[in-house]
């Protein structure tokens, strides 16, 4: 899948296929093709592609998951409608995942650092569009003893939350934490967060709001929305730090009511 490599800002960038990464014959005559130039998963690298014909902002409550017959091997993370036809949008990680597979372990170091308090509520609701995402956050936190709920985007993920009241639950008591995806469609993390804390029965929730795209604007944004923590995703041990920072923060304060 990775046709070559450019120079480009003193930087040396590898060029991947796209039409081959997503199962499609290799593109031909890669002298007139374009490249798409990205910064994800703290990397950068290069997609190669027949043409562009335009960019197009939208709003994410435009942006729709993909339909259930897609299947779970599709590279499709969602879709939405453009001019009256539907356009397909890619699930970037899913593809890095396969050509460039990252470290999916705990480091033993962090392991020995995660607490073994029985007296805690070890159960995590993960939020995240991309199957690929979903699994290997989902691998880290299991790895940890700890359960897991695992849900598309943050529509779901407040419909769980309310649900819970609605059963006559507390989330802030059932939850140890929320770990939730930035970019999803129906409703992003920032609108989820924000819906979170003006819910008086929600507003205590632990949140932490990661991303493959990483800068100064979403850690603004974070703020702004008031979530606890900001992760640039995915990394084990730094996501293994924050569970187990969380569990720490909650024995301190079983200890000390």
């Amino acid at each position: 899948m990775v046709r070559g490599v450019a120079h480009i800002r003193g930087g040396t960038i590898p060029i991947m296929d796209m039409r081959q990464a997503t199962g499609a014959s290799r593109l031909e005559n890669i002298q007139n093709c374009f490249v798409i130039i990205t910064e994800y998963n703290r990397s950068t690298q290069g997609f190669l592609v027949s043409s562009v014909e335009r960019i197009v902002n939208m709003n994410w409550g435009a942006i729709h998951p993909p339909p259930k017959g897609a299947g779970k091997e599709s590279y499709l993370t969602a879709v939405t409608e453009v001019d009256g036809r539907l356009v397909e949008i890619i699930d970037v990680e899913k593809i890095l995942a396969e050509v460039s597979p990252l470290p999916e372990e705990v480091s033993e170091d962090v392991m020995r650092e995660v607490s073994e308090a029985d007296s805690v509520n070890k159960h995590v609701l993960i939020v995240d569009d991309s199957t690929i995402a979903r699994k290997q956050i989902q691998k880290v936190i299991q790895s940890m003893g700890i359960r897991t709920t695992v849900l598309k985007n943050g529509q779901e993920a407040l419909d769980f939350l309310l649900a819970l009241l609605a059963e006559g639950k507390d989330p802030y008591k059932e939850l140890l934490m929320v770990i939730s995806d930035i970019e999803m469609p129906e409703m992003d993390g920032y609108t989820f967060t924000a819906e979170v804390r003006a819910n008086p029965k929600l507003s205590q929730m632990h949140v932490v709001l990661h991303t493959s795209l990483s800068g100064i604007f979403n850690e603004v944004m974070v703020k702004k929305v008031g979530a606890n923590d900001f992760l640039a995703k995915f990394h084990p041990d730094e996501l293994a730090k924050r569970v187990s920072n969380r569990i720490q923060e909650v024995m301190g304060r079983q200890s000390h009511p």
